[in-house]
């Protein structure tokens, strides 16, 4: 199969998946590009908003069209790090302990309200996040392929949260906001079925095997050297403007490299442009760059893009 018949292939998948998706959340078209961009690019996803934008419904969304196993986990304040890795149960049966595995051995795993529980709670999945395995009692268990975490979070300002320290922040390769609906969108939601039970009668679009298949396609997309100097110069402007106290980090880098393939692909193309960068770039760096103290403008991620020249 020729590369352009593959990407035109791929394209009217990801097109149809995205079509499925917007009958399930009304009006968020960029939100859900964005959404399945950050998998494609075997990324971690926050979703923050206001409660009952539909956060956990979008990532009840994803599991469902994606073809993917599930498992949610209600993220509260008494939550130890077993309630999600797993324990370890002695039986009598054969005198010695076993591991139970915890819900976060499956392909997509729902952390819902991640900041309502304790950093040490939060901690547990870093491992799972960085290296897609878990260690426990000595013993390294691979999680399944593939794996993502899609976590929802309250605003900071709510009573009972926990801020995600920096090196949770991130494993996460994007963070988006829903956003209240617009007119026309909140009038069919209001006027239509409940989208959990429309979500319920919705087929799956594609499976794990075929997303695998997807990830490993976007790493044909080209990127020129030119692109690549882009990209080294926005991380470089992040770093000496002074505008942030930290700038954006390597790991940053290659999540924007992958998440701008991804956008490139589901344009049908195998070329990078300098405006996927910028479509995904909020996405990727609005939860790394905090505003320096001794920053005087508004340290937008608008400031990065227009501050750093197109090649």
């Amino acid at each position: 199969m020729s590369r352009s018949l593959e990407s035109n292939n791929t394209h009217a998948s990801l097109i149809e998946i995205l079509s499925v998706a917007e009958q399930i959340i009304l009006g968020k078209q960029k939100q859900l590009r964005l959404a399945i961009c950050c998998l494609l690019a075997r990324g971690h996803l926050l979703i923050e908003d206001q409660p009952g934008v539909g956060k956990t419904t979008l990532a009840h969304t994803l599991a469902q069209v994606l073809g993917l196993d599930f498992q949610r986990v209600q993220f509260t304040s008494d939550m130890l790090p077993a309630d999600i890795l797993g324990v370890s149960i002695y039986e009598q049966e054969d005198g010695a302990f076993h591991f139970h595995q915890g819900p976060v051995f499956t392909q997509l795993l729902l952390a819902d309200e991640i900041n309502r529980a304790t950093p040490k709670a939060q901690s547990a999945l870093l491992e799972a996040m960085e290296e897609r395995q878990v260690t426990a009692d000595g013993e390294t268990l691979s999680l399944p392929e593939p794996f993502f975490v899609v976590a929802t979070q309250n605003p900071q300002s709510q009573i009972g949260t926990y801020a995600l320290p920096e090196s949770q922040l991130d494993r996460f390769l994007m963070r988006i906001n829903l956003g209240y609906p617009d007119a026309k969108a909140e009038r069919e939601l209001l006027s239509g079925q409940d989208r959990r039970f429309m979500l319920q009668k919705t087929p799956a679009q594609t499976n794990a095997k075929e997303l695998i298949h997807w990830q490993h396609e976007i790493d044909q997309v080209h990127c020129s050297g030119a692109l690549l100097d882009y990209v080294q110069a926005l991380l470089k402007f992040s770093r000496d403007s002074g505008h942030w106290q930290h700038g954006l980090s390597p790991r940053a880098g290659l999540g924007l490299i992958r998440a701008a393939r991804a956008w490139a692909l589901l344009d049908a193309r195998y070329q990078v442009i300098p405006e996927d960068v910028q479509a995904v770039l909020p996405a990727i760096a609005s939860h790394r760059l905090v505003k320096s103290d001794s920053s005087q403008s508004v340290a937008s991620i608008e400031l990065l893009i227009e501050s750093v020249a197109l090649p």
